[in-house]
């Protein structure tokens, strides 16, 4: 993945690190991250395969930097774009994953049709391939959800300017994903966090339990969910009933929720602030990422322009 040195991640990491602490603790992105995770899974509503295709991070992340090698890919250089070599040459300094797993995963992506072969590739053993419609869709839908929400952060206008320049998309999301890719404060995430994310399907779970938090701020130390059923969650995604139980059974060894009249009439799970204070914090890092690859593609589009 071209476009940025390593350099010049690294030379940002200290002031990133300052700047995700500052986006973690404004008190209006709790609400703003419920909305997104709500946005999510009108996706997940809109795109199930796709969604359960990549609601584990390994996934996700194998996932962005296939786009983003799409999107930097050369007209002139017939194999350039999405292959197995390239996507292993981007995971390979992470331990993202191994040479079988990233080949199994773009493997997984053809036989769903959302990625096809290049046509007219001169080489069958390269196998070039891009996305499909379907991909292109979700990709895009998603990245403007990302704008909308740091847009109610700060009253920005970034929808509005990516809708009236597309290209925005298209120099932002290589470079987003690349710095992604390469913090490992986004790759492993906390383990109160990992628990779900690390785990497959655990995402679209994640996002819906975040999305049915009651308060915004924690009540002696807790946030609360009513009502959350596994049949609901696991009738909805499409998961047995026992592996979503096994995602909140991991999450409740940890000491991140447990439920409270657990037998009663009502079953009323609680969440801990700092449970609520790792997800603010990791998703923070996320926005951050992107606000920066934002503002690189403005400005490179509007050098450009001169």
């Amino acid at each position: 993945m071209a476009g940025i040195q390593s350099s010049e991640i690294e030379t940002s990491k200290i002031s990133l690190s300052a700047e995700v602490d500052l986006f973690a603790a404004n008190p209006a992105l709790f609400p703003i991250l419920q909305q997104g995770a709500r946005h999510m899974i009108e996706l997940y509503d809109h795109f199930p395969r796709i969604a359960r295709l990549v609601a584990a991070q390994q996934k996700w992340l194998l996932t962005q930097a296939a786009y983003a090698l799409h999107l930097q890919r050369d007209p002139n250089d017939p194999l350039s774009g999405i292959t197995a070599a390239r996507l292993l040459d981007v995971i390979a300094p992470t331990s993202l994953a191994s040479r079988n797993t990233a080949t199994a995963f773009l493997a997984a992506l053809r036989a769903y049709k959302l990625v096809r072969d290049v046509t007219g590739s001169p080489s069958k053993r390269s196998r070039p391939m891009e996305p499909t419609e379907t991909s292109h869709e979700a990709m895009s839908l998603w990245f403007r959800g990302q704008m909308r929400s740091l847009d109610l952060i700060d009253k920005g206008d970034r929808v509005a300017r990516l809708e009236a320049n597309p290209e925005i998309f298209r120099h932002a999301q290589p470079l987003a994903a690349k710095r992604l890719i390469a913090d490992r404060e986004w790759r492993e995430p906390p383990v109160s966090i990992s628990c779900f994310v690390w785990t497959e399907y655990g995402g679209l779970i994640l996002d819906d339990f975040i999305s049915r938090i009651a308060n915004v701020e924690p009540v002696d130390g807790r946030y609360w969910v009513e009502d959350l059923r596994f049949s609901e969650l696991s009738s909805h995604y499409s998961l047995s009933r026992t592996h979503v139980r096994r995602l909140f059974t991991r999450a409740e060894a940890l000491g991140s929720l447990g439920w409270q009249d657990r037998n009663g009439t009502r079953n009323r799970i609680w969440a801990t602030a700092s449970f609520v204070d790792d997800y603010k914090r990791w998703q923070s890092v996320k926005f951050c990422a992107l606000e920066w690859a934002y503002n690189q593609a403005v400005r490179s589009i509007d050098k450009d322009a001169f």
